[in-house]
């Protein structure tokens, strides 16, 4: 749709973001559980000299940069045995419990039962110092109340309702595993291991574990075994445009990050953990990346329901063939404007009645008539406007909803807030597009 325009202002912005030219740093490494953080480690074999724990004015806790970081240049490397795996379970005090119980636990279930048991230990707990530095809380939609769940757009929040109904199912379905593990304990493992307590250890491994190919154990399910818990490394926060090499090294029998670009001294060192948008990295991290390249808004199915059903007879029938055909996935307004897939459904809800044969054809990519292109551009701007609305909507309610809240609650409506101000600008900038549509 020839949309370039606003694409170096956003470049700018998200550099500014990535690299830190006008953030404030206060370092933590005098802290007592970071001082006992960095002595527990260094025990283990690490020793990092060039990343300290500080606190940033935007990202909140990270790692900042004692000296200069050239390209090439191993970021971070933590030795194997300060990493918590399900091998550490399986040879720690609750591995012989672990190996005995049928049908045999996940890794996740292993690893979520192993953190709840070493933070209900504290100081009888060999990973206190590690423990301790893992958040008390998560902003991520498991732990969203009902009423901040309802400000999340319409397919996010559907996904948010199925990970709160994931880890309840987890919990619900593991409590004999966690009455075998009674003989550890001198209080009920009822008041140990809580719902509560599990989607405080579901979260911590969700959004803090490095990717980590282990063999099959016999004694865990089929599921795929690649957790690894990085103490220290986890503090590394997320830049979409900030490239990594990392991985585990059987050579150095580390786990090391490898800087691509680089980091000047006094800055913060960013990784990248993937090409999400924010949604995604709201779902399965709780945070929002501030001008993310690969920021989309989703239109989901039911925003077309409500929006462009109208008096089409056929709308209920299109939508089954979209359906059929896998069209109703993936349908978003991005930086440049409606997707291809977006604007390819469009085309095909334009269409009238007599031209059935023609929907096939559509999907494919067969052009439409000028009348039914600029149809079809139409509904791409109601869409966009209703989405629009939808949005401001969200936004008041989200404000009125931080008067009085508590402060778990308010960590949690500005994370939604920074979501729906991101997609806001991204309709904003649709819109115009869709009136300019030769710009």
């Amino acid at each position: 749709m020839g949309i370039r325009n606003g694409r170096r202002a956003r470049r700018k912005r998200r550099r500014r973001y990535c690299h830190q030219n006008i953030v404030q740093a206060v370092s933590l490494c005098h802290e007592s559980q970071y001082v006992e953080l960095r002595k527990w480690l260094k025990e283990g074999g690490f020793n990092s000299k060039s990343l300290i724990p500080a606190l940033f004015s935007d990202t909140g806790r990270g790692l900042m940069t004692t000296k200069s970081i050239q390209a090439g240049d191993l970021l971070i490397s933590l030795p194997e045995n300060c990493l918590l795996t399900t091998a550490s379970v399986l040879s720690s005090y609750m591995g012989e419990y672990v190996k005995r119980w049928k049908p045999s636990v996940s890794p996740l279930l292993a690893l979520c039962a192993f953190l709840i048991s070493e933070r209900h230990l504290a100081m009888g707990s060999q990973w206190k110092p590690y423990v301790d530095v893992l958040p008390k809380t998560y902003t991520c939609p498991v732990y969203f109340p009902d009423d901040v769940i309802s400000l999340l757009p319409r397919g996010l929040r559907r996904k948010a309702l199925d990970q709160r109904d994931e880890v309840a199912k987890l919990h619900s379905s593991s409590l004999g595993f966690f009455r075998s593990l009674q003989p550890l304990f001198r209080q009920p493992v009822e008041s140990i291991f809580t719902h509560d307590a599990l989607r405080w250890a579901w979260c911590s491994v969700n959004t803090r574990t490095v990717y980590m190919e282990h063999p099959q154990s016999p004694h865990l399910s089929r599921e795929r075994d690649v957790y690894a818990l990085a103490p220290y490394l986890d503090l590394l926060n997320h830049c979409p445009e900030v490239q990594v090499e990392a991985g585990f090294s059987q050579v150095t029998r580390c786990y090391e990050i490898r800087s691509v670009q680089g980091c000047k001294k006094y800055q913060q060192a960013f990784i990248c953990y993937g090409p999400h948008d924010n949604q995604r990295l709201l779902l399965e991290y709780g945070f929002v990346a501030p001008d993310n390249p690969h920021s989309v808004v989703y239109v989901d199915p039911g925003d077309l329901q409500v929006c462009l059903s109208g008096a089409d007879k056929q709308f209920a029938q299109k939508l089954l063939f979209l359906k059929q055909h896998d069209f109703l996935v993936n349908l978003t307004f991005g930086p440049e404007g409606p997707s291809w897939r977006l604007m390819t459904v469009l085309r095909l809800l334009s269409l009238q009645p007599d031209q059935y044969s023609c929907w096939k054809s559509v999907l494919l990519g067969a052009a439409v008539s000028q009348d039914k292109e600029e149809r079809s551009l139409h509904l791409a701007q109601t869409l966009c406007q209703y989405l629009w609305d939808e949005n401001a909507t969200a936004l008041q309610s989200v404000s009125l909803l931080k008067e009085g809240a508590g402060a778990s609650t308010r960590e949690q409506l500005a994370v939604v807030e920074c979501l729906r101000l991101e997609a806001q600008g991204i309709l904003g900038h649709s819109q115009e597009l869709l009136r300019n549509p030769q710009r």
